[in-house]
């Protein structure tokens, strides 16, 4: 049994939940899009239901919120180091069912891969997330293929209706806030049943296809710009940023950064060697991970079927299409062998 809230009802529920949490959801950024004159949907605060775009992808994910850009860990002078604080609110995000997907890969790598990581399990523990309903599949998606358009481990799952929003509420916390003024209604989250976009990887697929002529293609078109890997919701890499406050160096602060496989630099190492310079090696190594060797360790894809690196990637590389060649470049190496 479900819920059926009115905006200003939604809006009271939220402004309670909001004095123990900060609320974050996909919305509409004027001028922000990186093409000029249009705008970006992207995560931000909100205080309204009415904030949150629901009819329309958002451009990045969720992730800026687990994962932030650029995270301060620790400040250091001449003599001490003192960790910095961590949010004294918890969170609440509204997101779709791929990204909640997306969610247990981010916990997989950060909490499941031989250690825990401190600052992304502080701030985990204290985020409850809000299924937004999914009625028909946007441009580029592919989830159905990736078994990642439903999704039922939520606190909250909502979509908008006729006259107010539909909810179902799971949090044992939150039953009492929405169901003082929510009338009682039959709901299920709506849920993508099928993609224009359908991906199919080979069950046979190895580290051989590594050895492909497929990932040439991509010396030449990708220019190496990592925008896939800063909108994929799966992609959690990053490197370490020093800011020293004096000329001494002696005092700053250490930042967490996300980074990309894609762009120059990541592979660098000492003595001034590279491990992959050309972007053909760097795709391989980028779509690899996603659908074989993540699957290998935890026993599904990494890729959740968003397709936001289709929607942003300035030179029009799919990567829906990418995954559609592994069965012919596997092929081609066994031909070979």
């Amino acid at each position: 049994m479900g819920l059926k809230l009115s905006k200003e009802d939604f809006d009271a529920c939220l402004a309670q939940l909001s004095a123990d949490y900060d609320i974050y959801a996909p919305v509409r950024m004027a001028g922000g899009n990186p093409f000029s004159d249009t705008d970006c949907i992207r995560y931000g605060k909100i205080e309204s239901i009415e904030e949150v775009i629901f009819e329309e992808k958002s451009n990045y994910s969720y992730k800026e919120v687990l994962l932030p850009l650029s995270e301060t860990l620790f400040y250091f002078t001449e003599n001490q180091v003192k960790e910095a604080d961590g949010k004294e609110k918890g969170g609440i995000i509204f997101l779709r069912s791929c990204d909640l997907h997306a969610v247990k890969r981010m916990d997989d790598i950060y909490l499941e891969n031989g250690f825990e990581d401190y600052y992304y399990k502080r701030l985990r523990e204290k985020v409850k997330f809000v299924l937004m309903g999914c009625k028909e599949s946007f441009e580029n998606c592919f989830c159905v293929s990736m078994n990642t358009n439903a999704c039922s481990d939520y606190d909250l799952a909502v979509e908008p209706a006729e006259d107010g929003y539909l909810l179902d509420c799971k949090a044992d916390a939150w039953q009492d806030i929405f169901a003082a003024t929510g009338e009682p209604t039959a709901y299920e989250p709506s849920c993508v049943k099928e993609n224009s976009v359908k991906v199919s990887i080979p069950d046979s697929l190895t580290a051989e296809v590594a050895k492909s002529e497929m990932w040439r293609e991509y010396d030449g078109r990708c220019v190496n710009c990592g925008r896939c890997n800063f909108a994929c919701p799966t992609c959690t890499c990053f490197t370490m940023q020093d800011i020293f406050y004096t000329d001494n160096g002696k005092a700053g602060e250490r930042r967490r950064v996300q980074a990309s496989c894609m762009v120059d630099g990541f592979t660098d190492v000492a003595g001034g060697g590279c491990y992959r310079s050309k972007n053909g090696d760097r795709m391989r190594f980028k779509v690899l991970h996603k659908v074989l060797d993540y699957k290998q360790r935890f026993g599904y894809h990494m890729c959740v079927g968003c397709g936001r690196c289709d929607d942003i990637c300035p030179e029009y590389i799919s990567f829906s299409g990418i995954v559609n060649k592994l069965a012919q470049a596997v092929t081609e190496v066994e031909t070979d062998e």
